[in-house]
């Protein structure tokens, strides 16, 4: 008589890439979620205000990234690994802390209150280019042809998409043609992520994983937080402990960071960088068709225009990608932080 396979046998049992392929699914949907929840939260106001704003979102959102990160990472916050990091190494953390965990994120959800979320899906692929192009000017790093080609597809797509959207309420006027102030949050946003994936490389590829991750959500959620309350004052965050924002919270919480970072996380333990970047570089595509399924936001013809050429680069890319990764698998020059933030930054916005 054959005894039951164990649950946990099972699941050992899972492909690595099933466990990205799931993330990035759930990633992909993260700003339809994000921009349905803020509108689920618009119909139950408290007072005058908006339980489920997009700070609340962002600022509980990571509390869940923090406490996940924690249970997995936590051991590496020894005495032992931490006399190990130096001054420049703090002050490095801190900037990258600064800017990809609080600039860059309230950056994406202020765009998100003001285009649509197609818009900042496509807009914020501009910062995988700009972070190539830093990467040759300030690290000296080598890219092939295919990787440039694809970097300025992808960057030719971005800029029509910005520039061939129709006249809406939130656009400026800049010297004959409107220029959306949720597109330019966005890509702001984008630029201030590729100066920190610079910073990463050069001053972080030797710090752990787990310490990179705890401290950029720790210090970053505290950052935002303080930014928020000078800006927009005590009251922004009056319904932090909203019982109805939590039980959306939850779900946003429990799915997209919980489910999603621990598929993530799984995912790549077992998978090499090509195949981690060629999954996460479907996450417009799913955005765009949840942004259809969940919003009923159908594409325009700017989105369509700019969104071919930007799949045209990212297609590129991964070539180029698949051919540098393979250099560097063979030479043994892999680093875990130092993969966290190419990968990351194949995928764009991941809800937190």
């Amino acid at each position: 008589m054959t005894r039951p396979r164990r649950p946990h046998r099972l699941i050992h049992r899972i492909p690595g890439q099933t466990y990205l392929w799931l993330a990035m699914l759930i990633f992909g949907a993260s700003s339809a979620v994000t921009r349905k929840l803020t509108e689920i939260g618009a119909q139950h106001f408290i007072g005058n205000r908006n339980p489920i704003s997009l700070c609340n979102v962002l600022f509980v959102g990571n509390l869940c990234a923090l406490i996940l990160l924690i249970l997995i990472y936590g051991r590496q916050w020894n005495k032992a690994t931490l006399k190990q990091l130096s001054r420049k190494d703090w002050v490095s953390l801190t900037a990258v802390a600064i800017l990809s965990g609080a600039l860059a994120p309230g950056l994406i959800f202020q765009a998100l209150a003001l285009t649509g979320v197609n818009n900042v899906i496509l807009v914020g692929r501009l910062e995988p280019p700009l972070s190539l192009a830093l990467s040759v000017w300030l690290l000296k790093e080598r890219v092939n042809i295919w990787e440039f080609i694809g970097a300025i597809a992808a960057f030719i797509g971005v800029i029509l998409t910005i520039i061939l959207q129709p006249p809406g309420e939130t656009m400026m006027n800049m010297e004959g043609f409107g220029l959306g102030i949720g597109e330019l949050l966005a890509a702001v946003g984008s630029v201030v992520i590729a100066v920190s994936t610079i910073i990463g490389k050069k001053h972080l590829s030797q710090i752990p994983l787990g310490i990179y991750s705890i401290f950029r959500t720790a210090l970053g959620t505290v950052i935002f937080f303080l930014i928020a309350l000078v800006l927009y004052g005590r009251d922004h965050f009056a319904d932090v402990l909203s019982p109805f924002l939590w039980q959306w919270m939850f779900l946003y919480g429990g799915l997209i960071v919980v489910v999603g970072q621990s598929f993530w996380i799984k995912g790549l333990k077992t998978s090499n960088v090509s195949t981690a970047s060629l999954i996460g570089s479907f996450g417009p595509i799913v955005g765009i068709l949840a942004a259809y399924l969940i919003l009923g936001e159908a594409p325009n013809l700017p989105q369509y225009i700019g969104g071919s050429l930007i799949l045209v680069g990212i297609f590129l890319s991964q070539v180029g990608t698949w051919l540098q990764t393979s250099k560097r698998v063979a030479s043994g020059k892999v680093n875990s932080t130092t993969t966290q933030q190419q990968v990351e930054s194949s995928m764009g916005f991941k809800g937190i």
